[in-house]
């Protein structure tokens, strides 16, 4: 299965031939470590000065709210395409 979205011509391919292995478990979670950290890291110092002056309560889910789509949509693709390349060799 290929999917495409909207606002790029960018194309994943989702399909898992028999030439190309199932990625790890271990290597599935490093790369969405490696894609999580750096985001929270920068929405922190970002939205530092604001989320001081909310509620502790409301910090976690007004995070993931801009996190979420952030990695999902931007940084994940990316990220394992680089993947995909380097195990490509």
């Amino acid at each position: 299965m290929t999917t495409t979205t909207a606002n790029t011509i960018d194309t994943i391919d989702t399909t898992n031939t028999a030439d190309t292995a199932p990625v790890s478990q271990h290597r599935q979670a490093f790369t969405v470590w490696l894609a999580v950290l750096p985001t929270l890291t920068v929405l922190q110092l970002v939205l530092g000065d604001f989320l001081t002056k909310v509620h502790p309560y409301l910090r976690p889910p007004i995070m993931a709210t801009v996190a979420v789509p952030i990695v999902v949509y931007a940084v994940m693709p990316r990220l394992a395409r680089l993947t995909a390349r380097v195990a490509r060799g």
